[in-house]
C-alpha cells in the first residue's frame, strides 16, 4: 500500500500539477519535492498488480519492450537528462542507463522487435531505483531555484522527469491490461468501477448536440510544465457542427460489429485494412469471447475480466474509430467523423477550470474515481458527458507543431518523430491521466493502430481534416538544400537566393516571365514571384520538385541536419517564415526538367536564372545553346557558379572552362564570352556572390560563386 493519502474510492490521491510562478522559491522547492515523491510511489504501486515474474519479462505486445524495461526506464530517464543538463557529475549505473534509455514505441503495426535483451532482475532494478530516488531528492534540495521556472531552470529537468513518469504510469497500465490475466492480480488501491449495465437494452441511446462555431486559438497559456509541442499558437475558424452527447459505448459500437463492420472493406482505409488483416480483428481488442455471442462477452480491465459493461466507452484504436464513423455516415447520410483538435477544444471550453484549480475532478480523471472506465452517462459536463476523463478521445488531427514550435534541447525527440502525419491526437485524458496529461493544453498522439485507454465521440461536421504523410526529410542532399535555401544565416552571409534575385530585379527591364532552372527546393523561384508575373521553377530532381510543391501548398517541410555523430538537429521550413504569401506562390509553377534536353517554349522569358547549375551538367554548352531561343530580345541570362568542375558530373571534354587550351589557361568566364558572344552582351563585370552551406553543427561550406549577367541581343 502507498504511504500517500487516498481518495474515497481507495485510489492514491494525485497531487495537483505544480504551478511555475506562484509562492516563494522555497515553497516551490517543497511542492516539487512532494510532487516527485508522490509520482515515484504512485508509479511503483502500479507494479503491485503483477502477480507472476513472467509479467515483467514477457512482452505484452510485440511492439514494445516488456514491463521490466518500463519499471527501470523512468528512473534512468532522470539520470540521463540530469547528465545531459550537466547537473550531476557521474552516472549511477551506466549499463542500466544505456539499456533502459530508449523504448520502441514508434513502430508500424507489422514491425516486430525481435531483439533479445539480457534484462536486469527486478531486485536489481529496485536497488537501482532507490539510488536514483535519493540522488534526485538531493538535487531538488540543493538546486538553485528562482521563479518563474522556465526551460533553462534545473527544476525544469526534474519536472520533465516527473511528467515523463506519469506518462509511463498510463502506458504501463495499458501493457498490464494486455498481459495474460493469470499473470496479474487486482489490488485494493487500484479498484475497478462497479457501476455497469449488463443488458444492452438498458444503455441510454446516444444523440448529437448542436455546437456553435467559433474561432479557436490553440497553444499553451497556463502556468504549468509543458512538452514542446504544446507551445506556439494555431488559430482555427470552426463552423457550426454537432457532436455526440456521450462517448460511443460498447453497446453502440456493437451495432457496428453486429453489422459486419470488421468484415466490410468499405469502412476501412488502406492503413486500417492492413492492420485489420494483420491482427485478424473482428471486435475490439479488450473484448473477450465471441462477437457472435454478445451476452457471453467480457471486458478485460487492467487486472481482471468482467461481464461486458455495455454502458462503458468502447476502447478501440483510431483505425477502428474511423471505420465506425464511415459506417455510421452511410447509415445516417450525414458527415460523421472524428472531431478535429480544434472542434474538441470548443467542447472542452464547456468544462470550467483546469486540473491545478480542481477541488473536485469534473469526471473520471486524475485518479479521482476508479482504476477503470465507468458508464458514459455518469459525468455530465455542460451539454455533454466525459469531455474530459473516462477514456481518451481519438481525434482526426495528426499531431504537428504550432507556429513558433521549438524543440527542447534536452528532449529533442519527444515530439519531432511524431510529426509525420502518421500519429493521431488523443484528447481529454482517461481515468489514469494525471499531471500534464490531465491539462486542457496537453497534446499526445499515437500511431493509429496503437491502444491506450482510448475511445471516441463522433461529430457531424463539414470540415475535412487534411492528412498528409510528412516525415522528417532525411535525404542528405534534400535536407541540406532546405537548410541552405530556407535555414538561418551563417557567419553573416546573406541568403544566396535572395542575393541573386535582388541583383536580377535591378537589371531586368521587364518583369513578365522568369525561369529558375536548377531551382532545387525553390527558394529563388519564390523570391522571383515577389516581382514577376509568372515564374517557372525547373529541376532535374523529382525529390526537389516534390519539396518545392509541398512548400507552395503551404505545408511545413521538416528535415534533419547532422549535428555530430548520430546527433541531429530537427528543423522546419515554411514559406510563411520567409515572408512568401499565397498570392505570390500562385505565380510559381514547378516542373521536372533536364537542362540538357530542354523542350521548346511557347512563351519567352524575360529572365533565366541558372544558379550553381552549369558545372553540374553533363553538357553545359548544349544547355547554353538550347536556352538562348527561350529568352526574349532584351531579356537576361544570369549564370552563377563556383565553377567546381568534376568529372563525376561533367565529362572533362565537356567542361566549359578550367582547362588549358594550346598550353594556355581557359577560365569559365572566358569560355562563356566565346559561347555567348553571338547572341548576348555581357552587361557588367563578373561579380562574386558568397554563400554558406551547413553540413554539421561545426562544419560549413563557405563558397564564392561568380555571377555573370548577359542581355539577349
Amino acid at each position: 500500500m502507498l504511504s500517500q493519502p487516498e481518495n474515497a474510492n481507495g485510489l492514491p490521491e494525485p497531487t495537483q500539477t505544480v504551478l511555475l510562478s506562484t509562492g516563494t522559491a522555497e515553497q516551490k522547492r517543497q511542492e516539487i519535492r512532494d510532487y516527485y515523491i508522490q509520482t515515484w510511489e504512485l508509479y511503483e504501486s502500479l507494479f503491485d498488480c503483477l502477480a507472476d515474474e513472467r509479467a515483467y519479462f514477457n512482452k505484452a505486445i510485440s511492439l514494445r519492450h516488456p514491463l521490466i524495461f518500463y519499471f527501470g526506464h523512468t528512473a534512468t530517464f532522470y539520470i540521463n537528462k540530469l547528465m545531459a543538463a550537466g547537473l550531476i557529475p557521474e552516472r549511477i549505473d551506466s549499463h542500466i542507463e544505456a539499456m533502459l534509455a530508449i523504448g520502441v514505441d514508434e513502430m508500424s503495426w507489422d514491425d516486430l522487435d525481435d531483439q533479445n535483451y539480457h534484462w536486469p532482475s527486478v531486485a536489481n532494478l529496485r536497488t537501482y531505483r532507490n539510488k536514483v530516488r535519493e540522488e534526485v531528492l538531493a538535487i531538488i534540495d540543493t538546486m538553485p531555484l528562482s521563479l518563474p521556472i522556465d526551460w533553462s531552470s534545473p527544476a525544469w529537468v526534474i519536472l520533465m522527469g516527473i511528467e515523463h513518469e506519469r506518462i509511463h504510469l498510463e502506458t504501463s497500465s495499458v501493457l498490464i491490461r494486455q498481459l495474460p490475466v493469470e499473470w496479474v492480480k487486482p489490488q485494493a488501491h487500484w479498484p475497478a468501477c462497479e457501476l455497469a449495465r449488463h443488458d444492452r437494452k438498458t444503455v441510454p441511446e446516444n444523440e448529437t448536440v448542436a455546437v456553435k462555431g467559433d474561432v479557436v486559438t490553440l497553444g499553451k497559456q497556463d502556468d504549468t510544465y509543458g512538452w514542446d509541442n504544446e507551445y506556439g499558437t494555431s488559430e482555427h475558424k470552426i463552423q457550426a457542427f454537432s457532436a455526440s452527447k456521450m462517448l460511443v459505448s460498447n453497446a453502440e459500437f456493437y451495432t457496428f460489429v453486429e453489422a459486419g463492420g470488421y468484415q466490410n472493406p468499405e469502412w476501412w482505409d488502406e492503413e486500417g485494412a492492413g492492420w485489420r488483416e494483420f491482427a485478424q480483428a473482428e471486435m475490439p481488442t479488450f473484448w473477450v469471447g465471441s462477437p457472435r455471442e454478445p451476452e457471453q462477452l467480457k471486458l478485460r480491465l487492467m487486472t481482471e475480466e468482467v461481464p461486458m459493461p455495455w454502458d462503458w466507452p468502447a476502447e478501440v484504436n483510431q483505425l477502428e474509430a474511423a471505420a465506425f464513423c464511415r459506417w455510421k455516415a452511410k447509415q445516417t447520410g450525414e458527415s460523421v467523423q472524428l472531431p478535429t483538435e480544434a472542434e474538441w477544444m470548443i467542447l472542452r471550453n464547456q468544462v470550467p477550470g483546469d486540473q491545478p484549480d480542481w477541488q473536485t475532478a469534473p469526471g473520471n480523471i486524475n485518479l479521482a474515481c476508479w482504476a477503470s472506465s465507468c458508464p458514459v452517462d455518469h459525468f455530465a459536463q455542460g451539454d455533454f458527458y466525459d469531455i474530459v476523463g473516462n477514456v481518451w478521445q481519438w481525434a482526426s488531427t495528426p499531431i504537428s507543431g504550432f507556429d513558433g514550435f521549438r524543440v527542447h534541447p534536452l528532449y529533442d525527440d519527444f515530439s519531432t518523430p511524431t510529426f509525420d502525419g502518421k500519429h493521431s491526437m488523443i484528447k481529454g485524458g482517461s481515468w489514469i491521466s494525471t499531471g500534464n496529461e490531465a491539462l486542457k493544453s496537453s497534446r499526445y498522439a499515437f500511431r493509429r493502430h496503437f491502444f491506450q485507454h482510448a475511445g471516441f465521440r463522433y461529430v457531424v461536421s463539414s470540415h475535412q481534416e487534411q492528412i498528409t504523410v510528412n516525415p522528417y526529410e532525411t535525404d542528405g542532399l534534400v535536407a541540406q538544400y532546405l537548410d541552405f535555401q530556407y535555414g538561418p544565416r551563417h557567419f553573416n552571409v546573406p541568403n544566396y537566393a535572395e542575393q541573386l534575385v535582388d541583383i536580377a530585379v535591378k537589371n531586368v527591364s521587364q518583369k513578365g516571365r522568369a525561369l529558375d532552372i536548377g531551382c532545387a527546393t525553390g527558394r529563388a523561384s519564390f523570391e522571383l514571384a515577389r516581382h514577376f508575373d509568372a515564374v517557372v521553377g525547373m529541376d532535374y530532381s523529382a525529390r526537389f520538385i516534390d519539396v518545392a510543391l509541398a512548400l507552395a501548398r503551404g505545408e511545413a517541410c521538416r528535415y534533419v541536419i547532422p549535428e555530430e555523430g548520430d546527433l541531429v538537429d530537427y528543423c522546419q521550413a515554411t514559406l510563411a517564415d520567409v515572408g512568401i504569401n499565397a498570392q505570390q506562390t500562385e505565380r510559381v509553377s514547378f516542373v521536372q526538367g533536364d537542362a540538357c534536353n530542354l523542350k521548346p517554349q511557347a512563351e519567352l522569358y524575360d529572365l533565366v536564372l541558372a544558379a550553381n547549375l552549369i558545372d553540374r551538367l553533363r553538357e553545359p554548352a548544349r544547355f547554353l545553346k538550347d536556352i538562348t531561343p527561350m529568352i526574349r530580345t532584351g531579356g537576361l541570362l544570369m549564370l552563377s557558379s563556383p565553377y567546381t568542375w568534376l568529372e563525376e558530373f561533367t565529362p572533362k571534354e565537356n567542361w566549359v572552362g578550367g582547362f588549358r587550351e594550346n598550353g594556355e589557361a581557359v577560365t569559365t568566364h572566358q569560355a562563356l564570352r566565346r559561347l555567348l558572344a553571338s547572341d548576348f552582351e555581357e552587361i557588367q563585370q563578373p561579380q562574386d556572390v558568397p554563400f554558406v552551406i551547413r553540413e554539421t553543427a561545426r562544419k560549413f561550406q563557405h563558397t564564392v560563386a561568380q555571377l555573370t549577367i548577359w542581355r539577349k541581343r
